[in-house]
């Protein structure tokens, strides 16, 4: 039967050299004071372009207030679950139980090597809450639904925040996804599942 393997059984160095360098090399350029300063205008810019608009426009307040919600976690879940295992969209039918468990196992590497460097990231100093708690003027969702966050577990701030557990989980399963689609609309859903709310 032939049955190609998703995974190869030989090294990619130049590609694993190339990931991991880009990884390190963004680290580096936080941590140097210049690039940390355009880091963080770059962050405020984007959580002011975000975040702002919750005052004024009732439309994105209950659009982020939804997908904020504790339960919408597990519908986010399901929905990448199905597109992971969906039979010729980004994996052939005979491939699913092959991509499913490569996956699982990167996913459980990954959240190891990520529960690493966030020990390592408060050891360090630096771990920081969410930009809504330290920016002065942020719109919190909590504010304007006061009974959501009792009962749902709204989630509009946090007080570990580098790195997120949901951004964490998200990029792995968008990257992997990336890895193996082969037409726009397949990166672009990729792309779009790490999105979150403007904590």
């Amino acid at each position: 039967m032939n049955n190609p393997g998703l995974f190869q059984a030989k090294w990619n160095l130049r590609r694993w050299a190339l990931c991991n360098l880009l990884a390190i090399g963004l680290l580096c350029f936080w941590l140097w004071p210049a690039g940390q300063m355009l880091c963080v205008i770059f962050d405020e810019w984007l959580f002011h372009l975000l975040n702002d608009p919750l005052a004024s426009n009732s439309t994105w307040l209950h659009l982020w207030a939804v997908a904020s919600l504790r339960p919408f976690d597990a519908v986010v879940g399901i929905i990448l679950l199905a597109l992971l295992i969906r039979g010729d969209w980004v994996f052939k039918a005979m491939q699913v139980r092959q991509a499913f468990f490569g996956f699982l196992g990167i996913l459980l590497l990954l959240l190891f090597i990520r529960m690493l460097f966030s020990k390592l990231a408060a050891h360090m100093g630096w771990q920081h809450s969410s930009p809504s708690m330290v920016i002065s003027g942020a719109i919190q969702m909590s504010d304007y639904f006061p009974g959501l966050e009792k009962t749902w577990e709204l989630k509009d701030r946090s007080s570990q925040s580098f790195p997120g557990d949901h951004a964490s989980v998200l990029l792995i399963w968008g990257m992997f996804m990336t890895v193996f689609a082969k037409r726009i609309c397949q990166v672009l859903v990729g792309r779009l599942s790490v999105v979150r709310a403007p904590q």
